[in-house]
């Protein structure tokens, strides 16, 4: 009889001119793992952006250490072609390659590797990542998913060293493609295995859990112009909050997590009957524990019981999605009016959340948009006692924006995913550090 197939998850390399662990962790790539452990298979992982790697000697020496945030090590690299103008350094980010090869020596040879990767422009790091694991195992495919694979396909097949691209949710393929490769199909776990049904990320294959990142949703109501989200998961689908609240006793109990990390695009929704149950749960049971929700909450939705719950529970970060403060004439989302966001903010003051811990995300960098509507926003935000948060917009191809973003950038982003980085600002007609720098004064006057 065969032995089960072992196959290798990895998260690769980042290439950019910035980029920091904000509560990020290829959630999508570890509950696949997760999964085919489950049913059966041998399961191995190796985390390009690891920052407790084993040989590090710059990462946190206290074995207790519980941060969601910090800096990746990294390395200055050529910048893509095409990037020239841009006057900021570009870097590989993550663990040595020479750690890299050495850990996936010690893996052992796998049946088939399994490869994400987040954004679109990130994907060079993604192709030196899959070469590596090629020379290390040559003829073991490599099999490329995560967002990028989903919205750029046909580039993503471009890749050498990518033996096939699937795209969307993993668990519909992931057993085809591993009777494909290895000629054995795992026995599924849970039958269609459904977000309450599904095993949970195999998040213990780390080096450490500095933290838990959570979903107990999927999906989004809203279909702004500048989202992928819709694209991405076009159905909503939520978990039973009982089932999310075991999970977080798990994770708590069995690894000492008390950092969790939602990344749910719509974790309000409905919130008497789903979030506000949650929070309760958590308060009542009297553990101690730091929520965060890095992807925004929508403003609509945060009632005054909802802001109390949420202290209550622990919260610690809250992002919400603003994008912007001039509310009259709104039309690159539709999802909150002035009251609301006023009211919003009140209700947050009033629960015991500080101006540092509340922070509402501004968009800058669209096409055509005035940099003053972008101070005018700041202010209003700091006016209601929230800290902004600049994000800078990345265009991505198939939202409502795509076409304005073409027409706006001095790049041409349908050659090259690589030109829609944030980072350089695409859509503005020259990138400028006076630009930033503008709104970080603005911010801290």
């Amino acid at each position: 009889m065969k032995n089960p197939p072992f196959i290798l998850c990895v998260n690769p390399w980042i290439h950019d001119f910035a980029a920091y662990d904000f509560w990020a962790r290829p959630l999508g790539l570890l509950y696949l793992a997760g999964l085919l452990r489950a049913s059966g298979c041998r399961v191995g992982y190796i985390d390009c952006l690891d920052r407790f790697h084993p040989r590090d000697k710059h990462r946190p020496c206290d074995p207790s250490f519980r941060c969601g945030r910090g800096p990746y090590k990294k390395i200055h690299i050529p910048k893509p072609r095409g990037l020239e103008d841009v006057p900021r350094r570009y870097s590989r980010y993550g663990i040595d390659p020479q750690w890299f090869e050495s850990d996936l020596n010690a893996a052992g040879r796998p049946d088939l590797v399994l490869m994400t990767c987040v954004m679109a422009y990130w994907y060079p790091g993604a192709a030196e990542t899959a070469g590596i694991i090629k020379s290390v195992y040559p003829g073991v495919p490599v099999v490329l998913g995560g967002i990028y694979a989903t919205l750029y396909p046909h580039h993503a097949s471009g890749l050498i060293n990518i033996d096939e691209v699937v795209t969307g949710p993993g668990e519909q393929y992931v057993f085809e493609l591993v009777e494909k490769y290895t000629g054995l199909r795992p026995a599924a776990p849970c039958g269609s295995c459904s977000m309450d049904t599904a095993p949970y990320p195999a998040l213990d294959l780390q080096n450490i859990i500095p933290y838990v990142p959570m979903l107990a949703s999927r999906g989004c109501p809203f279909s702004c112009d500048y989202c992928a989200s819709s694209i991405l998961q076009p159905e909503i689908e939520r978990r039973d909050p009982r089932n999310v609240f075991e999970e977080i006793l798990f994770w708590h109990g069995s690894f000492g997590v008390k950092d969790f990390a939602f990344y749910d695009d719509a974790l309000l929704l409905d919130a008497q009957n789903h979030a506000d149950i949650l929070f309760s749960m958590i308060r009542d049971s009297g553990v101690k524990l730091r929520l965060h929700t890095p992807n925004a909450l929508h403003v609509r939705n945060i009632s005054r019981n909802t802001a109390v719950l949420m202290r209550g529970a622990g919260m610690k970060t809250v992002r919400l999605g603003l994008e912007t403060a001039e509310f009259k004439g709104r039309e690159i989302d539709r999802k909150i009016r002035a009251q609301e966001f006023e009211q919003a903010a009140a209700y947050l003051r009033e629960a015991g959340f500080s101006r540092n811990e509340v922070g509402a995300y501004l968009l800058a960098g669209l096409p055509g948009q005035d940099q003053a509507s972008v101070e005018f926003s700041i202010n209003i935000v700091k006016a209601a006692g929230i800290m902004p948060v600049i994000a800078y917009y990345s265009p991505i191809y198939g939202t409502k924006m795509w076409d304005a973003a073409k027409a706006a950038s001095r790049y041409d982003l349908e050659s090259d995913p690589v030109f829609t980085n944030n980072a350089v600002m695409p859509c503005q007609p020259v990138f400028s550090w006076e630009l930033a720098s503008r709104f970080k004064k603005r911010i801290r006057s």
